[in-house]
C-alpha cells in the first residue's frame, strides 16, 4: 500500500475499497510517473484503461485511479466477462509531452505484474500510442479489430439508454425526449450524434470553448448551459460524460 507524508495513508481514501494493490511505477529517463490500482480479480485478471492526462497533483491521480478501477469490476461483473477492475494513470506534469518512449516505459511496468493486469486506450492515449504499446507487453488490450474506442463507448451509453426509456416510458424511441450531456469530448459528441440522429432534444455542457463552438457549429439546434447548471436541467435523461469526479 502506499503511503508517505505527501499522499497520506490511502486507507483513508473515501475512494479505497479494499483494493487488493496499488502501485506507483516511475521511469527518470523517460520522465514516467504512473499509478496502477487494481480493484479486484475475484472474477478474473483485472482489466481496464490506461488515461494519460495533466493531473493537477499525484493525490488526484491517485484518486482517479482508485475511483475507476473500482468501476471497472462492477462494468465486468455486468457485463459477465471474466475480468475483475483494475486502472492505469499516467502522470504529466504541465509542461510535458506525451512521448513514444513514456508510453513504452510504461507498458514495460506492466509486464512487471505478469498478467493480473491488462490495459488499453483511455482518455490522453490513442490507437498510434497503444500500438506502441503492444510492441513491449502481450498485456495490451490493442485496437487491432475495434478502432478509436469513443465510438464505442458512446455506443454503449445509447443503448443503455435505450433500455432505461423502455422500462421507464414502455417506448425505447428517442423523439420527444430531452437528453442532457455533461462533456462532448470524444465520448460525449459521439453520443450527441447518436441522440441526433434519432431525434433527441439534447441540452450540453463543457469547459472547453473550442469544444462549445465545434458543437453549436455541428448542431444548430442544440441547447448550451453551464457545467455548473447543467444538472438541473428538465431531462429525460443525465449523461456524465466529463472526466472522473
Amino acid at each position: 500500500m502506499i503511503s508517505n507524508k505527501h499522499l497520506g495513508n490511502i486507507e483513508d481514501f473515501p475512494e479505497f475499497d479494499n483494493h487488493e494493490e496499488v502501485l506507483f511505477f516511475s521511469d527518470k529517463k523517460s520522465g514516467l510517473r504512473s499509478f496502477i490500482a487494481i480493484h479486484s480479480t475475484v472474477l478474473g485478471p483485472a482489466t481496464g484503461g490506461t488515461r494519460c492526462f495533466h493531473y493537477r497533483s499525484e493525490l488526484d491521480a491517485l484518486k482517479d485511479a482508485l475511483r475507476l478501477s473500482r468501476s471497472m469490476t462492477y462494468k465486468c461483473a455486468l457485463a459477465r466477462v471474466p475480468f475483475g477492475g483494475g486502472k492505469g494513470v499516467i502522470l504529466l506534469r504541465a509542461d510535458q509531452k506525451k512521448t513514444s518512449a513514456l508510453i513504452a516505459a510504461y507498458a514495460k511496468k506492466v509486464n512487471t505484474l505478469d498478467g493480473r493486469f491488462s490495459t488499453g486506450e483511455d482518455v490522453g492515449l490513442t490507437e498510434h500510442d497503444v500500438s506502441v504499446m503492444e510492441k513491449v507487453s502481450p498485456y495490451i488490450n490493442g485496437p487491432r479489430a475495434s478502432g478509436e474506442l469513443g465510438s464505442w463507448a458512446a455506443l454503449g451509453v445509447f443503448m443503455a439508454m435505450k433500455s432505461a426509456l423502455k422500462e421507464l416510458f414502455d417506448s425505447s424511441s428517442f423523439e420527444y425526449r430531452t437528453f442532457a450531456i455533461k462533456g462532448v469530448g470524444k465520448v460525449g459528441s459521439e453520443l450527441c450524434d447518436l441522440i441526433n440522429k434519432n431525434g433527441g432534444q439534447i441540452v450540453v455542457a463543457d469547459i472547453d470553448p473550442a469544444v462549445i463552438k465545434r458543437i453549436k457549429k455541428n448542431y444548430p439546434g442544440i441547447k448550451i448551459v453551464s457545467p455548473r447548471t447543467i444538472h438541473r436541467e428538465r431531462v429525460d435523461v443525465y449523461a456524465p460524460c466529463a472526466m472522473g469526479n
